[in-house]
Order: C-alpha cells, then structure tokens, then sequence
C-alpha cells in the first residue's frame, strides 16, 4: 500500500467538514490483476428526494518537486489511469484530484493550467492546506453542501 501524502490529513478534515463520509482510505481500484490505491473514497447523503447518494474518489497531489508542470504530468498520468478504471468498475463514482491553493493560484489558474483543466476535463479539488478547508470543486457534478 502508498504512503500517505503529505496534506492526506488536510484533505480528509476538508471533506468532512463539507459533509462527506469517508468511506475508503485509500480505496482499492481491482482490474485486470492489478490494484491501485487513490487516496480516499467519500460519499455524502444526498437529500431524500434523491434515491442515492453522491460518490467520489480523491487522488491528492502534494505538486512538492521544483518543477510543479512535471508533477502535474504525474498527477494526471495517475488521474487518467484511475478515471479509466473508475469508467469500468464504478461509472458513478466521480474523481477528483486534490490539489493544494498554492498550486491553483501558480499553475492552475494561468492560461496554461486553464487550457489542461478544460481540454482534459479534469475535476479539481482545490484545497488550503493551513486551514484544511476546501475552498473550490472545478468542474464538479456534486452539489454544495448546504
């Protein structure tokens, strides 16, 4: 099994502030005879009108290496890879890569990083890592916490 990344204890105090039930930690993705791990699995009661639940799986990204554009090139590597078995064993889970503020406001935000969110279709999780709250889905289909 991985270790821990570094903000994994931030990330979780986010989601559960929100409202989120952390169901798999990390949560095992089976195919093929393979496993792997993304970090946390996470489902939050939806309102009774509705029949399920929402599901998620975060894939939490430190982006600690002096180069933060090779380390997004892993981290969506990795999120594609999981995404695609996702398709295949949970089709209703939705992946999120959580990534920390410092990143969004230096990479992520610029034209670059807007052009790989939007042609990649990728759902982010954006997180403070001093005061463990998360502060904006991207590109989610969950719905805010009331």
């Amino acid at each position: 099994m991985p270790a821990r990344n570094i903000y994994h204890d931030a990330v979780v105090r986010a989601l559960i502030a929100e409202g989120w039930t952390i169901t798999h930690d990390p949560l095992t993705l089976s195919y093929g005879g393979k496993d792997l791990f993304v970090d946390l699995g996470a489902e939050r009661v939806t309102l009774a009108a509705e029949k399920t639940g929402q599901r998620i799986a975060v894939e939490i990204q430190s982006f600690l290496s002096p180069s933060p554009v090779r380390d997004l090139q892993e981290a969506i590597g990795q999120y594609e890879i999981y995404r695609a078995i996702l398709a295949e064993t949970e089709p209703e889970r939705l992946l999120f890569l959580a990534a920390p503020l410092r990143i969004y406001e230096n990479l992520l935000s610029e034209r670059f990083g807007q052009l790989i969110i939007s042609r990649l279709q990728l759902r982010l999780l954006i997180f403070d890592e001093t005061q463990q709250k998360s502060l904006q889905w991207i590109n989610e289909s969950v719905t805010a916490s009331s």
